[in-house]
């Protein structure tokens, strides 16, 4: 479903990401790991269309993304590692603002705005100034923002930073579920017992350039060890 090909990637002549390619189908949620520097932020900001590969391309059920970036964008979800809102707007005027910006109509919007704060455990707080929420309140609006066009591919970059015990469970049970209906989910973390928890398959980024490509499973048979870690 999603598939990028021998992308390269230099900041003032610094190569950040060398020759990456990895695919990713329908219901696979693949861990992203490395060290700090790796390059994965940038491969993030490649998918998502905020940077432009110096070579390579990024397909989307085999079609060039660059070829159509307005549809691309509509099936695409993302959630930052930043949690940067408006801070004057209300939760739910925060994401009903994202979804008129999406041309969602407009009964759909409503009804899709309440499931997610309901959903994620905002609804008391609905009407609240973001300036108020916590790091992590902040965060799970990210993650509805991300999901309420109802995408078919979710790029997440820590999206459990700040989240408390409870929350973490709900949002790793939805991703789970979204995963089940055949979403592609890229999973950025630093965090190896979350991606040996939620995810079947690990790449792993070292110098710019995918070193291991394989499921959780193989790489401790390979390792001879209980975890990834």
């Amino acid at each position: 479903m999603l598939a990028l090909e021998h992308v390269a990637v230099r900041y003032s002549r610094r190569p950040v990401l060398r020759d990456v390619s990895f695919s990713i189908g329908p219901g696979e949620i693949v861990a992203y790991l490395g060290a700090n520097g790796a390059g994965k932020t940038t491969t993030m900001k490649v998918v998502t269309g905020l940077r432009e590969p110096d070579y390579g391309r990024v397909l989307f059920r085999g079609r060039d993304v660059a070829e159509d970036s307005l549809g691309w964008r509509r099936r695409l979800g993302y959630v930052p590692e930043t949690a940067e809102v408006y801070p004057f707007l209300s939760g739910r005027e925060y994401l009903l603002f994202a979804g008129r910006l999406r041309s969602l109509p407009e009964a759909t919007l409503e009804r899709r705005v309440d499931e997610m704060l309901e959903l994620l455990d905002l609804g008391p707080q609905r009407h609240q100034a973001l300036d108020s929420y916590s790091k992590g309140m902040r965060q799970k609006v990210l993650i509805a923002t991300a999901l309420l066009h109802d995408p078919e591919v979710l790029v997440l970059d820590e999206p459990l930073s700040g989240l408390d015990v409870s929350s973490v469970l709900v949002v790793k049970a939805l991703l789970r579920a979204l995963a089940a209906r055949g979403w592609a989910i890229l999973y950025s973390t630093h965090y190896l017992e979350v991606a040996e928890g939620l995810c079947e398959r690990v790449l792993i980024l070292h110098g710019g350039r995918v070193v291991v490509d394989d499921s959780v499973a193989n790489l401790r048979e390979l390792r001879k060890r209980p975890s990834l870690e």
